[in-house]
């Protein structure tokens, strides 16, 4: 697979492949763990439903914390600000993390921003963690890998021959040729067209303005092509269309595509 992705300067971010979501050893672990977590916090009331939406705020992982290791962090049990979230997620990871043995960072493999913002492979690895630490005896499903692809972002202060070498050689079938990143991807023209071929879909004329000359044209044209992304399974739904990170294309991206282990024998 892939990936276009708009971030920044000298950030990595790591996606699950949307072909390993659908992976039934996966579907089944994210069950097991959503029928572990509603079976410890039955006499609270506590009720989860998706792995990704109602644990980043930090509310079910202070109970867990609370409930198996007997450890109440002073903290509101509803926070509803970003910042009270974030907060509070720290406290909590910081004494999950000593609870687990796991205060040597490196060896960590979630933290407060992947939890927060609601990143499956980091909640799973922290839940697994958190399985074997207190209920080892627990029947997990066994040999669980799924595909990721590691996304490094720098920036370059000239164009990178190699992305524009990457572009080219996609869009030389449709007679078109990149050599301005910056201006030739500011209407989102080239990137729509650019997602529609490396995922093998076309995007419909009357969807998109093909040849925009307004500013609220382009910005259409962009905020389409980052629907697509998100659609695909490529989370940059913190990217703002008329951002700063939009007028950056010519970053130089380094993909990596390897298997994340879940839970093994």
């Amino acid at each position: 697979m892939h990936v276009v992705n708009i971030s920044h300067t000298g950030e990595k971010q790591t996606f699950i492949q949307p072909t390993s979501l659908k992976d039934p050893k996966l579907e089944k672990l994210k069950q097991a763990l959503v029928y572990w977590i509603n079976s410890t916090l039955k006499a609270e009331h506590i009720v989860v439903q998706s792995l990704e939406e109602d644990l980043y705020d930090g509310l079910v992982l202070h109970h867990l914390l609370s409930r198996l290791a007997g450890v109440h962090v002073s903290v509101a049990d509803i926070a509803l600000t970003s910042l009270a979230q974030i907060r509070k997620l720290g406290l909590i990871l910081e004494q999950l993390d000593k609870r687990l043995g796991l205060q040597d960072g490196s060896r960590i493999k979630w933290n407060v921003k992947l939890i927060h913002n609601k990143d499956l492979l980091a909640t799973i690895h922290l839940l697994v963690a958190m399985v074997r630490a207190f209920q080892p005896e627990l029947d997990l499903p066994q040999n669980v890998t799924v595909e990721v692809v590691v996304v490094e972002v720098s920036f370059s202060l000239s164009f990178s021959r190699a992305i524009l070498h990457f572009v080219n050689q996609n869009m030389s079938s449709m007679g078109l040729q990149v050599a301005d990143m910056d201006t030739q991807f500011a209407d989102g023209v080239i990137l729509l067209l650019l997602i529609g071929q490396l995922e093998g879909f076309c995007v419909p004329l009357c969807h998109f303005n093909l040849t925009p000359v307004s500013p609220s044209e382009m910005l259409h044209n962009v905020t389409l092509a980052l629907d697509l992304l998100n659609d695909t399974g490529l989370q940059v739904s913190s990217v703002d269309p008329q951002g700063e990170e939009m007028t950056h294309t010519h970053t130089l991206l380094t993909q990596h595509t390897h298997s994340a282990v879940l839970a093994t024998e």
